[in-house]
This record gives C-alpha cells, structure tokens and sequence, in this order.
C-alpha cells in the first residue's frame, strides 16, 4: 500500500475531522507485492501461525513469526519444529531469528529459508532479560560492531532470500543509537528495518516516541516501519505523518483485536471508521481461533495457549474477571469452548444490542454487558 501522507492534528485533539487525505495501492516491498502497509509484529508466545493466518485474513499486509532459536542443537524441539511450520500459510513467509553469534545466526538463516522462509528477519528488538542476558535481542544495540559482524554474516548466507531488521531506537534514552544501526544495516544489505519507539531499558513502560523514528527515515534510503503504540485508526495515520515511514507494525493491540488491521486499512483509505466488529464477531473470531490453535497444538497444549487468547478476546465485558479465573481452570477443550459459548450468550441475553456495532473500548463493553 502506498501512501501519501498529509499533515495531520496529533490525535487525541479535539473537533479533527479526518478527511481522507491518502491513497492506498497495494505495497511492493523487498520484491514482494503485499495487500498494504500493515504488518503484524513477531511477538513470542503469540504470533504462531494461527494468529498470523488471522491477523492475514482480517486485513494485514504481512506477519513476522515469534522469534526462532539459532542454537542448532534445539532445532529438533516441538517447540522449534512449531514455530517452523508454515504450512498453508498465505505469503510471503517472514521468519525472525534470535541469537548472539554470527556464525550460528547465518546458519539459522539457512537452515530456515531451506525450509520456506521467504524473508529472514533479525532480532535486535526483545528486551526481554532472558534474551537480553545472552547479549541477544534489544542488548545487541550496545555493540555496533557485532552488529555489523551479524548482519553481513546473515545476509551473506542467504544471498537469495531477503533480510529484514528488528530494532529499538537505543540501550537507553541516553544511548539512542537506532540511526547509526540503521545505516549499518543498509550498508550490509539488509532490505527493510522496523524501529519500536522505545529503548530496551523503557521495556513497554510509558509512551513510544516516534522523533527518533522520523530520523532514521531521512537517513537511510530502505523502507523503515514504524512500531510502537498503534492502537487505533487516528493514531496510525498520525504516526505515518509524523515519521514518513513505509508502514507500520502492530503488537500487543492487535491481541483479541485482529481486525485493528481491516479498521486501519479501511480508515487511511477512505478517511472513515469501520463499524466495529458486533460481539457476535468477537464471539465467532474467539471460536475459530480456538480450533485453529488446537488442530496446529493439538489438545494438551493448544488448551493452554488458548486460554490466553481467550482472554484477549473477553477483557472489558462485565464478568470477565469471574470467567477467566473459572476458564483457566479447564483442561478439556470442549469445556473451554462451552465457556466462551455461555460467557457470549449471557452477554446476547442481556442486551437487545448483541447484533450492534460496538467501539470496542472497555467503556462500551461495560455497557453492553449492562
């Protein structure tokens, strides 16, 4: 999707009225054509290929997977096995990569192009203290040269296969390096980067910043995306004013919330808002997910992972505190799924609103479930 951004009132001002000031085609990036300029961000735990086949479905351009191991030897692990399958799963296929070393990083690179990773993205974003005390993820931002050492290493073990970047914009507030590692980046021939508006110490603390975001724009001649605290419509087209980016990434909003990605699209089209999803969807969205999660776990632990998932999808409503405590105590996945079935149908019985849009904000929820 291309954009043409105009300038734009902060959102949050009052009386703005959004017109709609940009045209959308689809995307062309790193060689690949994509529906628009929304991508789903790797987040681990989360972004398997179920979510990501609906995050795909409800209108998003791209999704990175969770991060994969370079350590070889865990290569056989379920976990890694999972994390690697990415069958019938609508491309372009992006893999993240996690690790320290050079050498073991190329390898993994590899290792999953060979198995139909079709971009290699590399995490330098994590602030995480498991990844970060291994010198991994967002820690690697302290050292420009390993920085360097890595990249050429990965981009030169898959010469075919494009390699992208995920960083935040520094170690600190007072070591806010993101430009200088973007320029390294394009110098060993990484093709995209995408920036969170934080530093590793801010963890997801206070609000993202975008300045320094705009800085790596006009520094660097590949596409950069724009990551951090995009939550509605306005805000995403406030932050593709502010920073110039090609795109945008989106997180921890999209969490019970996978058609953030359609209401976005729809609005830097048109300049309107989509009606939000009835809770009748939410109820329909919840429910198909959960059978995706457990045909690709299977039922042990496509339980648990569902119960998070589950929770995302019912926060704000009236109750679901009580029914999440009840909900995480189920094992059986036909229990869980006739909890979520009674947990909506109480809400449908409580209000002659169930088959109306609602904002998708706690207030209205609370309301709904009045």
């Amino acid at each position: 999707m291309v954009f043409i951004p105009a300038r734009l009132t902060p959102p949050g001002a009052h009386g703005v009225e959004y017109a709609p000031l940009l045209r959308c085609v689809s995307m062309q990036y790193i060689g690949f054509t994509l529906r628009n300029n929304l991508f789903v961000a790797p987040m681990a735990g989360v972004t398997d290929r179920p979510f990501r086949t609906l995050c795909k479905r409800m209108g998003a351009g791209l999704a990175v997977s969770e991060m994969v191991t370079s350590n070889s030897l865990l290569y056989g692990s379920a976990k890694t096995r999972r994390r690697a399958d990415h069958t019938g799963e609508p491309g372009p296929v992006s893999v993240q990569i996690a690790g320290a070393d050079p050498a073991m990083l190329a390898e993994a690179a590899r290792y999953n192009a060979e198995r139909g990773a079709q971009i290699i993205d590399i995490n330098m974003g994590c602030p995480a203290k498991k990844i970060c005390n291994v010198m991994a993820g967002s820690a690697l931002m302290q050292d420009e040269a390993l920085v360097a050492r890595i990249l050429d290493a990965v981009v030169r073990a898959v010469p075919e296969t494009p390699v992208t970047l995920k960083i935040r914009t520094g170690w600190s507030r007072t070591s806010k390096n993101a430009v200088t590692v973007a320029r390294i980046a394009e110098d060993c021939g990484v093709r995209a980067l995408a920036v969170h508006g934080r530093t590793r110490a801010d963890q997801y603390m206070g609000e993202a910043e975008y300045d320094t975001i705009a800085d790596v724009v006009r520094q660097v001649g590949i596409p950069v995306i724009a990551n951090g605290d995009i939550h509605s419509p306005e805000k995403a087209r406030y932050v593709l004013d502010h920073t110039g980016a090609a795109g945008l990434m989106i997180g921890r909003a999209a969490q019970g919330r996978p058609w953030i990605f359609r209401e976005i699209e729809h609005f830097l089209s048109t300049g309107e808002r989509l009606p939000a999803p009835t809770v009748s969807e939410i109820h329909q969205t919840c429910r198909a997910h959960l059978a995706d999660i457990l045909a690709f776990y299977g039922v042990e632990t496509g339980v648990k992972i569902a119960r998070k998932h589950i929770a995302w999808y019912t926060r704000g409503f009236v109750g679901s505190s009580a029914f999440r405590h009840a909900m995480n105590q189920l094992d059986d996945p036909d229990a869980q799924g006739a909890a979520v079935d009674k947990f909506f149908g109480r809400l449908a019985e409580a209000s002659d609103l169930f088959d109306r849009p609602m904002s998708g904000t706690a207030e209205t929820l609370r309301e709904l479930a009045a």
